[in-house]
């Protein structure tokens, strides 16, 4: 089995994970939060999401956590801009990465943006724009890109025209995402193959939600087919408000664990991990997904 010697994890807790939490997390909380995976040896994470506070409450104190976080030079913090306004956003508030997301299914989409495909792809052509003129990281998310909550299985046709339409705009990074954790090693294999024969500029990562408990076999499958960036969440932090029951992304305390076991480096301190895991759990009412916390409780209460 041919398999990377180094990954890199990127954290979405911070914006992915926690913007489904459905009671207010105090903007003191989330910055312990990120300062704390500062110190895991983290790269890269999504810190916010300038969207309208009319729709994700949780986010609407982006501009005050972007402020009160301590900025490490070592860390990428990127913030998720749904349209345009919240680019300008985004870009008011000193921020250097932006994360687009678009969604492969038009349901999908509208449901989240309230617009189709096309209109989101098209508004985002100025923003790629503008980004590139002023040195702006462009992360570009393609959501559902394997199911759709409304529509069922999505075509891989429709992904990998997406592909190339942004890759040829210039942008840095293109995730493909499953987004409701639908996806199966078959699948994933088989997307990521085709994915990489286009042969794209841009850095590919993999986001992959664990609804059904297939992140983990998700990923090894993505490894063989020569993807070295995933998306991951601290603790397994989040989910998705159109797929009831959806998980959040695979956890990163469980995916560095599992990758180093397998002699692949992340460059993260699995120790720290663990000690951010104790500030998220009173984050949120529902249960942590992840897995190794769960066997640290065991052992522990067995001593």
């Amino acid at each position: 089995m041919t398999l990377p010697l180094k990954v890199n994890i990127v954290e979405v807790g911070p914006r992915d994970g926690l913007q489904n939490e459905a009671e207010f997390i105090p903007t003191d909380k989330k910055i312990e939060l990120i300062n704390s995976l500062n110190q895991t040896g983290l790269k890269r994470m999504e810190a916010a999401s300038f969207v309208h506070p009319l729709y994700v409450p949780q986010m609407k104190d982006a501009r005050a956590v972007l402020q009160g976080i301590e900025h490490s030079p070592d860390v990428q913090y990127m913030a998720l801009v749904p349209n345009a306004k919240g680019y300008e956003r985004a870009l008011e508030n000193g921020v250097k990465a932006v994360s687009l997301v678009v969604g492969a299914s038009d349901s999908f989409n509208r449901n989240n943006v309230k617009m189709s495909r096309e209109e989101s792809l098209r508004n985002f052509e100025a923003v790629v724009k503008d980004a590139r003129k002023n040195q702006i990281f462009i992360r570009y998310n393609i959501a559902t890109s394997f199911w759709c909550p409304f529509e069922g299985r999505v075509e891989e046709k429709a992904v990998l025209e997406m592909v190339q339409e942004i890759d040829s705009q210039g942008v840095d990074e293109i995730v493909i995402c499953d987004t409701i954790g639908r996806a199966n090693p078959k699948q994933t294999a088989e997307l990521f193959s085709q994915i990489t024969a286009i042969g794209p500029r841009a850095a590919i990562t993999a986001h992959l939600h664990d609804t059904y408990g297939f992140a983990l076999a998700n990923i090894l499958a993505a490894l063989k087919e020569g993807v070295t960036s995933f998306d991951t969440s601290i603790g397994g932090l989040g989910g998705c408000p159109f797929a009831p029951g959806a998980a959040g992304n695979a956890a990163t305390e469980d995916v560095v664990f599992m990758l180093h076991e397998m002699g692949i480096e992340t460059g993260i301190d699995i120790d720290a991990l663990k000690q951010t895991l104790e500030i998220v759990k009173p984050l949120t009412k529902r249960e942590l997904t992840g897995r190794l916390h769960k066997v640290q409780a065991c052992a522990a209460a067995a001593n």
